[in-house]
């Protein structure tokens, strides 16, 4: 096995000391960008408009009058709970700390969650994939560890035709999902101003 000396210049040197390697060492989930940063709480906003947007187009939910329908939210996370800001009164109890990294995970989830069941409904016109799904996997860059991977499967239902049933279902999920992407709003904007720091 020959041995390899590596070199290192001393402007190579200080490239590698001065770089934030060091917050990998920290115990939050490793983000692609670092930081919320301003392209996050600008992509979260973007998959609100977008959600808000579909939610009002008739041609997916033929038969249904979508705004009478329930709500119906991923309840295998805490995000309102845990994402909620310190100090806030909201729930009636006043919370002292604020969890940045169990905020990122169960939003993280949320969004995993919500982009699963939603590559896998029928959309014949593409009107999911074009808006919601575009805009929720933008912002599922900011948290890398919570891409899908296995997508195979939601290809294939995409272009069916969708049954009442299921546009009942999806227009209800959307609902909940337009009410939990306005906490993850809101949390990512409150990262984003650094007052979960002070």
């Amino acid at each position: 096995m020959p041995l390899v000396k590596l070199y290192f210049s001393p402007a190579l040197l200080l490239l590698v000391l001065s770089c934030p390697l060091w917050q990998v060492s920290q115990s939050l989930p490793v983000m692609n960008k670092g930081p919320m940063t301003d392209s996050c709480v600008s992509s979260a906003r973007t998959l609100l408009l977008n959600i808000t947007s579909t939610l009002a187009q008739n041609n997916l939910f033929s038969g249904i009058d979508c705004t009478k329908q329930s709500v119906e939210l991923n309840m295998d996370t805490n995000t309102a709970s845990v994402c909620a800001p310190k100090e806030s009164t909201c729930s009636g109890t006043v919370k002292s700390e604020f969890n940045q990294e169990s905020c990122l995970t169960n939003m993280g989830e949320d969004l995993r969650h919500y982009y699963k069941f939603l590559a896998a409904q029928p959309d014949p016109h593409g009107v999911l994939a074009q808006s919601v799904l575009l805009s929720l996997k933008e912002l599922m860059n900011c948290f890398a560890w919570s891409l899908p991977t296995d997508m195979a499967s939601a290809v294939a239902a995409a272009g069916r035709p969708s049954s009442f049933e299921e546009r009942l279902t999806l227009c209800k999920v959307l609902k909940g999902f337009q009410v939990r992407t306005i906490t993850i709003n809101r949390a990512i904007s409150y990262m984003n101003s650094g007052e979960h720091t002070k």
